[in-house]
């Protein structure tokens, strides 16, 4: 059987038409030896590529941008304070800044944590402050009461003569004493208003709490020191029997002259000076001059104004660890939300537009386990089985930022060594007679007047972003500010 011919007409007349003409290259590319480009999609690989960074990248930008415009709105919020006039004769106000390495971080990331935050809103208000800063636990401690009893020997209240002499305290006088003294000759008043502390931190808050408390309710002296223990000489060796070393001495000449010449080697050496050692370590804080049991018992002393400095406590959020970095990604692409926070709160303490006293209204109902010391609610333990064994009230400073504890690293938890300090993981006590005179900065009714500036509004002199795109394309132009010496041309035209 005969087979079919393979080209059919129709193949033929395909095969005979013309090819479409490729599209004429570019003469540029041509010219540079460049193959000409197709314009496609990428491969599969290069898609899933580019939209995870893409995705990534605009969360970023898009933060970015809305925690800049943040900043600016709570700076400009505070900025007229800097146009207000200060006498020539008055220091400015003058804030206490106290921050602390978080648990099992160092002290760059508190310090970040400030000149990202804190910092630009102080500056926008013309602020000065100074800052007491602790790089281990108790730092801080130690730096807020000595401070506090310092201002109680300034107050009136004098030290025991067991102290040094007064040459001695002259001679180690601290730089801020002596500008203190050549402002008070040249007539320069002190900012006679509010002026406050900021504590950043859970840690640092605990911290300052006890050294107020130490402040206030401690001794002027240190504590004395316990007497040495008095070391008892070891016994003298028993001697031994004549026979004995006689049979030892004249058994072993060798060893004898062998002895003789180590002694002799030993002596010819030099004897290198011994040096005492340091008594004072600057690495380690101040032991406490007071223990929290010691509180209650305490007298108050006379020095004691009816209403402590008002403070603010400032969130530090911070974590660490490998199997938490979800949260911490989440966090570093919402820095918008921790911005407007805080310039919030910083704000409050700037304007120092409402005090109020800490409360301690919150009542909790402990059972009778004395495994089991954490408050609970009255409805919760009437249900369970527990007996009633304690009702009290805790104060605010006992609850504030009490939710970090929980982002604490796994060190702090570890027993210390002895003589450490563990002011973070203790309880918070507070004093009634302090608590009672301890104050917290809120914005309290003035915050509807600054609900007028949201996020979406353009303020005063400033260019959004289209508008700056116009101004780039070429389409738009700067907002121009007449200067001080052009006002007077304004308005002459028409005249």
């Amino acid at each position: 059987m005969a087979e079919k011919p393979t080209n059919t007409i129709q193949d033929a007349a395909a095969a005979a038409a013309p090819k479409p003409a490729q599209p004429p290259r570019n003469p540029a590319f041509r010219m540079m030896g460049l193959p000409s480009f197709r314009f496609k999609l990428p491969s599969r690989n290069w898609l899933i590529f580019l939209s995870i960074t893409g995705s990534f990248t605009t969360a970023l930008l898009y933060d970015r941008h809305h925690k800049k415009k943040a900043h600016q709105k709570w700076c400009t919020i505070v900025s007229h304070m800097a146009q207000e006039p200060l006498p020539v004769d008055r220091m400015p106000r003058r804030l206490t800044i106290f921050l602390s390495a978080p648990p099992g971080d160092g002290l760059r990331a508190a310090r970040a944590y400030f000149q990202e935050y804190v910092k630009p809103v102080l500056v926008s208000a013309a602020l000065d402050w100074e800052v007491i800063e602790g790089r281990r636990e108790g730092d801080v401690r130690a730096g807020l009461a000595e401070k506090v009893r310092k201002l109680r020997v300034k107050n009136g209240e004098s030290r025991s003569s067991q102290g040094e002499p007064k040459v001695e305290e002259e001679e180690k006088e601290s730089i801020e004493d002596a500008l203190a003294q050549v402002r008070q000759k040249n007539g320069i008043e002190d900012w006679d208003g509010i002026q406050g502390d900021l504590i950043i931190g859970r840690n640092t808050w605990k911290e300052y709490v006890r050294g107020l408390h130490e402040g206030w309710l401690g001794p002027l002296d240190p504590p004395a020191e316990p007497p040495p223990l008095k070391q008892t000489p070891p016994p003298a060796p028993a001697p031994l029997d004549a026979s004995v070393a006689s049979e030892s001495t004249s058994s072993s000449p060798e060893l004898q002259q062998s002895d003789q010449e180590k002694k002799n080697d030993s002596d010819s050496l030099p004897t290198p000076a011994l040096v005492p050692p340091s008594t004072s370590n600057a690495t380690i804080p101040t032991p406490p001059y007071i223990s929290p049991a010691q509180y209650f018992t305490s007298p108050l002393p006379r020095t004691l104004p009816p209403t402590l400095p008002p403070s603010l406590p400032l969130p530090f959020p911070h974590i660490l660890g490998f199997l938490n970095t979800p949260i911490r990604v989440y966090r570093f692409l919402t820095r918008r939300h921790l911005a407007d926070s805080t310039g919030r709160e910083v704000a409050a303490l700037v304007l120092a537009a409402s005090i109020r006293p800490y409360d301690h209204k919150e009542s909790f109902v402990s059972s009778e386990d004395v495994d089991d010391t954490s408050p609970r609610n009255k409805e919760e333990l009437a249900a369970s089985d527990g007996i009633v064994a304690h009702t009290g009230h805790r104060w605010e400073q006992q609850r504030v930022l009490e939710e970090e504890e929980a982002e604490w690293h796994k060190s702090v938890r570890k027993p210390r060594k002895e003589g450490e300090e563990t002011v973070w993981m203790e309880e918070v006590v507070v004093d009634e007679r302090i608590g009672e005179r301890m104050r917290r900065f809120e914005l309290g009714g003035r915050e509807n007047t600054f609900g007028g500036l949201s996020d979406g509004e353009p303020r005063d002199n400033e260019v959004t972003w289209v508008e700056t795109m116009k101004i780039w394309v070429g389409m738009g132009k700067e907002k121009h500010e007449p200067k001080g010496w052009e006002q007077g041309l304004v308005g002459e035209e028409g005249d």
